[in-house]
């Protein structure tokens, strides 16, 4: 039992990964600093497609659920688990290198789109650090900073 749950475990982590190699780059326009471990796993995910080698988790799972008493199963892990549903009927070698530059695509499309959301002049980050920004300029303009009384003088 307890194989079966470690094989099952692979597959939610494999996943997982996938699911890295093809969103990361968008979970970068929030969070950029998600791009250190992105690019690595995007170009690890993409190598897999065009070059066509197993990834280690999939001897990994079969090794588990041999262990659990199960079968494993031949091939890959996406031919084994996703092909009926993400990949047409006959798939190809060359329709394989596609979805690579199409994992390549919809990582530059991210990466473009975060560089773009980051750099506009409106937004959370951009309104806090202008709001911080005020008091700083309008002292140095001489005017007195919102909510900031001058001091009076007493007469006399």
């Amino acid at each position: 039992m307890g194989y079966s749950v470690a094989a099952d475990a692979v597959v939610v982590v494999h996943l997982l990964f996938i699911g890295l190699v093809v969103s990361g780059s968008f979970l970068t326009w929030r969070w950029p600093k998600v791009a250190w471990v992105h690019v690595p796993v995007a170009v690890y995910g993409a190598l897999v497609e065009f070059v066509g080698f197993t990834c280690p988790l999939t001897p990994l799972e079969n090794y588990l659920r041999h262990r659990a008493g199960e079968t494993g199963y031949h091939g890959g892990f996406i031919a084994h688990y996703l092909v009926r549903v993400v990949y047409p009927p006959g798939l190809t070698r060359s329709m394989q290198a596609g979805l690579g530059v199409l994992v390549l695509l919809i990582m530059v499309g991210g990466y473009w789109g975060a560089a773009r959301y980051r750099g506009r002049p409106t937004g959370p980050a951009n309104a806090r650090a202008e709001s911080a920004a005020r008091p700083a300029r309008e002292r140095a303009a001489g005017q007195p900073a919102r909510g900031h009384r001058e001091p009076t003088r007493p007469s006399g």
